[in-house]
């Protein structure tokens, strides 16, 4: 008898392992850049930022009314953003 419950008492951590593990194992992105804008933005405006590789290499920039905007990281005035939002953070953490 206890072989039997032994054998069930397997076979119910089998069956929720596998769901454990596919449960938020892989977070999906919400919002990924796929077009890319070729405007130049206000940095002003500009409160955030966040790298992309894939499926472009892009730069998504937040705004400052929580607008999200892709552009290419190549631009020249896309690296002077993201210098001028860093700099914003560090001195906002002193």
């Amino acid at each position: 008898m206890d072989k039997y419950i032994y054998s069930i008492d397997c076979l119910c951590h089998l069956s929720i392992f596998p769901l454990l593990g596919s449960i938020g194992s892989q977070p999906m992105r919400k919002i990924s850049c796929v077009n890319l804008s070729t405007e130049q933005l206000n940095i002003r405006k500009l409160v955030s930022y966040e790298k992309q590789q894939v499926p472009v290499e892009a730069i998504m920039f937040i705004t400052t009314k929580g607008i999200k905007i892709c552009v290419s990281p190549k631009q020249k005035w896309v690296q002077t953003a993201m210098k001028k939002i860093d700099q914003k953070r560090t001195t906002k953490g002193r």
